[in-house]
């Protein structure tokens, strides 16, 4: 049975996080708040939990693009290679923030994602969604909530999303309305940053 938990951005309560931490590590699906619009994550880890999130977004494994959310910039270097200063002060000015930062990976990226070259890294300014990663120990893999409805991309209601999604994933949680304004994609892997989609974050930072 899927379950619908109220947490609290400002005050995350402890209990709550470790129960959807334990579901993650069962290799749980979970809708969780971010600092723009929800999304469906899982532990990184776990494979039969990514082909469940790629066979709901009906995109193959090795092709999709999901963001790693991370608690910080610390797991950077698990995942990516390493990166010059002028790229590091980007991503520290930024972040946490409303971006995501496609980067290069490494050679330690998850099995299913080795012949991707580059990785989308996400550090939410949500305590919510931060203290989950920071709890389970890796990042989570994630992608976005997306509406059928022509005129809502997103849907920013965490009951109507538990509606929806009830019968596919096993935790939602409500975490207040989301925004409807996904994260600003930055691409960092060459020489100049290049703008993939303008979003929430804005563009100050480079």
């Amino acid at each position: 049975m899927s379950e619908l938990i109220r947490i609290f951005e400002q005050n995350p309560n402890p209990k709550e996080i470790a129960k959807v931490v334990a579901v993650l590590k069962k290799g749980g699906l979970v809708i969780y708040p971010t600092d723009t619009v929800y999304g469906l994550g899982c532990d990184i880890t776990n494979t039969k939990a990514l082909e469940k999130i790629a066979r709901l977004k009906g995109v193959k494994l090795d092709k999709a693009n999901f963001s790693f959310i991370c608690n910080d910039l610390s797991h950077l270097s698990d995942y990516v290679r390493q990166i010059d200063t002028a790229t590091y002060k980007i991503l520290k000015r930024a972040l946490p923030g409303a971006y995501t930062f496609i980067l290069p990976g490494n050679n330690n990226l998850p099995k299913v994602f080795k012949k991707k070259k580059t990785v989308g890294i996400r550090v939410p300014d949500n305590a919510i969604a931060r203290l989950i990663v920071s709890e389970l120990g890796n990042p989570i893999v994630s992608t976005s909530i997306h509406d059928e409805d022509e005129l809502l991309e997103y849907t920013t209601d965490p009951e109507l999303i538990f509606e929806k999604w009830s019968k596919n994933v096993d935790i939602v949680i409500d975490g207040g309305y989301g925004d409807n304004y996904a994260s600003t994609v930055i691409d960092l892997t060459d020489d100049e940053p290049v703008v993939i989609r303008e979003g929430k974050g804005s563009l100050d930072i480079l």
